[in-house]
């Protein structure tokens, strides 16, 4: 049986995506040295992703994918923190916006909605800079987008993503001259696998 990822499923995504961020938050705050190096990449983005944890526990469990993802991007986009949690937050709410309406998403509408979060988070940015979170988000759609087949298994995609996700990931010093320097990878990055992870 393909495998739709229905309502319910997305709720236990954002919760375990949160807790998991929560876990990893100052591993990811030690990467954080661009644009500045101050240190609160992963505590900004645990805490934009925390928001949507009250709201999705109110919600019950016969939520729709739609609704479960339309509640979980304006949670996150009213309380975003940093850069990183309002570009968090923006792929989200294109996640939110491509499952409008749908009980539950294959891998075809999961690639899209990606598709959407990637265009919201790039335009948020005046000056986009490839080496960070937007450039892992961006390739891990370019290199997945092909294989998502409508009726396609959604988890089957979104490991494919992650994994697609974790090459980037290991390109951004060889990107951004400031991670090189610091022999680190993207910090919203790497913030942003351990949530989809």
């Amino acid at each position: 049986m393909t495998e739709k990822i229905s309502g319910g499923a997305f709720k236990q995504m954002v919760a375990f995506g949160a807790a998991c961020i929560t876990r990893e938050k100052q591993a990811i705050n030690d990467l954080n040295v661009f644009p500045v190096p101050d240190g609160d990449t992963g505590t900004n983005m645990s805490m934009t992703i925390g928001n949507a944890l009250p709201e999705l526990k109110a919600a019950g469990d016969g939520i729709s994918a739609g609704d479960a993802a339309k509640l979980t991007a304006s949670a996150m986009l009213r309380g975003a923190r940093g850069n990183s949690g309002v570009i968090l937050s923006l792929i989200f709410r294109g996640l939110s916006k491509g499952l409008a309406g749908q009980a539950e998403a294959d891998a075809k509408m999961l690639s899209d909605a990606f598709k959407l979060g990637v265009d919201a988070a790039y335009k948020s940015v005046m000056k986009p800079t490839e080496g960070t979170i937007l450039t892992v988000v961006r390739e891990a759609w370019e290199n997945t987008k092909d294989s998502a087949q409508e009726g396609g298994d959604a988890a089957e995609f979104l490991a494919k993503f992650i994994e697609e996700g974790e090459k980037s990931l290991a390109n951004t010093p060889e990107l951004l001259p400031a991670l090189k320097k610091a022999g680190v990878v993207d910090a919203g990055g790497k913030g942003l696998l351990v949530i989809l992870s």
